[in-house]
């Protein structure tokens, strides 16, 4: 039996450069639905974990590149995470009037209760 996740997600964006430039609009999630599996093998042991993704958000709101920044310690929990966050749509982010690529950290959090919940995004620099 396949579990899909639910889908709860604030993003915490990584910070830019800093100064006396235009300010920066962080990406915000526009995808619909929950794109993370949990692993049923996972499931039926009770297993849970989180995983912190780092989400490189291009221009046109595409996802273009996935990297997992801490482990859960569980490969199957790191790869459903990193394949369901490749599915992501964004409003892209912009500085001043321009659209710009930036990183964000999502936090994707596996419970028995919950499911699979991609969280609150984190500022920092990857």
């Amino acid at each position: 039996m396949k579990r899909i996740a639910r889908l709860s997600i604030a993003l915490l964006p990584l910070a830019a450069g800093c100064g006396a430039e235009a300010p920066i609009e962080w990406p915000e999630l526009v995808s619909q639905g929950s794109p993370v599996t949990y692993p049923v093998d996972l499931w039926d042991r009770g297993v849970e974990g989180e995983t912190l993704l780092l989400i490189r958000v291009d221009a046109s709101g595409v996802v273009d590149s996935v990297a997992v920044d801490r482990t859960s310690g569980y490969t199957a929990f790191d790869s459903a995470a990193v394949a369901g966050a490749r599915t992501l749509r964004f409003r892209p982010g912009r500085k001043g009037d321009e659209r710009v690529e930036l990183w964000v950290r999502l936090p994707v959090k596996f419970t028995r209760a919950g499911g699979a919940e991609l969280g609150p995004t984190e500022e920092g620099s990857p």
